[in-house]
């Protein structure tokens, strides 16, 4: 279980998911923001998905970033059980290439709000920043860490073309 340190959950609908969501969970250890993993799968599973988002605040999270491909109703579906924050990744899908995903995130009816990032790596890579964004509203460490980050990938960017 969850406790208030750790803060973001990163659930997704299948285990095959990891490697795109693995990104999100990098990002945040990149930031220092505790995470915890979990498959809840909307179609699969829906008595833990159920069981996850009406007691996902009580567990002590504060964000929840959902991945899911394919028909992909895992974000809306948690969203529409809990209060809090949730960050939708669209993981690519091998028949419409994350079209799916992203058309099954993204269109959610007004009152049931699912911020949707990009298609695959780069959408849970921003998540975890995302993620890391939300929390440091109320958390002057990690916008300190979030400043350093974007200054680090700042400097990082050459200026220059050379081969």
């Amino acid at each position: 279980m969850a406790t208030s340190a750790t803060p973001v959950a990163i659930i997704m609908g299948s285990r095959s998911d990891w490697p795109t969501m693995k990104l999100a969970a990098d990002r945040l250890d990149q930031l220092g923001v505790a995470w915890q993993a979990k498959v809840v799968s909307a179609h699969r599973t829906p008595q833990r998905l159920v069981q996850f988002a009406t007691g996902a605040r009580a567990a002590g999270y504060k964000v929840i970033i959902a991945g899911a491909g394919g028909a992909a109703h895992l974000p809306g579906m948690a969203a529409s059980m809990t209060e809090l924050p949730v960050l939708g990744v669209p993981v690519q899908s091998k028949a419409l290439k994350g079209m799916d995903s992203l058309l099954s995130i993204v269109q959610m009816p007004a009152g049931v709000p699912v911020a949707t990032l990009a298609i695959g790596e780069a959408g849970a890579a921003n998540a975890g920043i995302l993620a890391a964004q939300i929390l440091a509203l109320s958390d002057d460490g990690l916008a300190r860490r979030l400043a350093d980050f974007r200054a680090a990938q700042t400097e990082s960017v050459a200026e220059t073309v050379e081969d």
